[in-house]
């Protein structure tokens, strides 16, 4: 990317890249730091996700035309590339193949987004931890449908950053899960023991909160 470091920026720790529901014109591509995506739910603003170099957020601002649907703030000094509508055009055309790739990134982050707010919007804490497991699972690409038990090299914190639930909450739901037979605890993975019967709960519970 270095054709493209006139674009680069450098914002401190701390700070507010953008605010949820602001009018937005750009995107970002982090080159070292990290950034914290939060969103207001409720009267209650969650950490949705922590990104780091290689990442891109803000994109949506380029494919709709829509308010920001979340906050972005660094956690670090953060440099970054910021794209508006005209220089990614230039970006488009001077180099069709870091395009193709955005683009490719573009379709995964949307539906990763969507996907999150599907488990954010549970109500129920249960519910909430099998819908990671599941998310996981569609992102694994299983070529054996029938298959029950699958392994993922995750922890509680895991789990819990991509709940939004506190950690001792997760904890409690996981080792509430192992005591059920649904799941099995290791230091550096979690195997979950039936993932249909995870698919069921999360499923019961999404109607009943419909």
């Amino acid at each position: 990317m270095g054709a493209f470091d006139r674009f680069a920026k450098t914002i401190p720790k701390g700070q507010m890249i953008f605010c949820e529901y602001e009018p937005g014109n750009s995107f970002y591509l982090i080159q070292n730091g990290r950034v914290q995506i939060t969103k207001v739910m409720g009267d209650i603003e969650k950490a949705i996700d922590i990104l780091h170099p290689g990442e891109l957020f803000g994109e949506m601002a380029i494919l709709e035309e829509a308010p920001r649907s979340a906050s972005a703030i660094t956690l670090d000094d953060v440099t970054l590339l910021e794209f508006n509508r005209a220089n990614f055009e230039i970006l488009m055309q001077g180099n069709p193949q870091i395009a193709l790739t955005l683009l490719k990134t573009f379709v995964k982050r949307i539906y990763d987004q969507r996907r999150r707010f599907m488990i954010l919007k549970l109500n129920d804490v249960q519910a909430r931890v099998a819908d990671v497991f599941l998310m996981l699972y569609e992102g694994m690409n299983a070529k054996d449908p029938d298959q029950d038990r699958w392994e993922f090299p995750v922890t509680a914190n895991d789990v819990a950053h991509w709940a939004g639930i506190a950690p001792e909450k997760v904890r409690t739901v996981i080792n509430q899960f192992a005591s059920q037979h649904r799941v099995e605890l290791f230091p550096n993975k979690i195997v979950v023991l039936n993932i249909r019967d995870l698919q069921r709960l999360v499923s019961s519970r999404r109607r009943d909160e419909g």
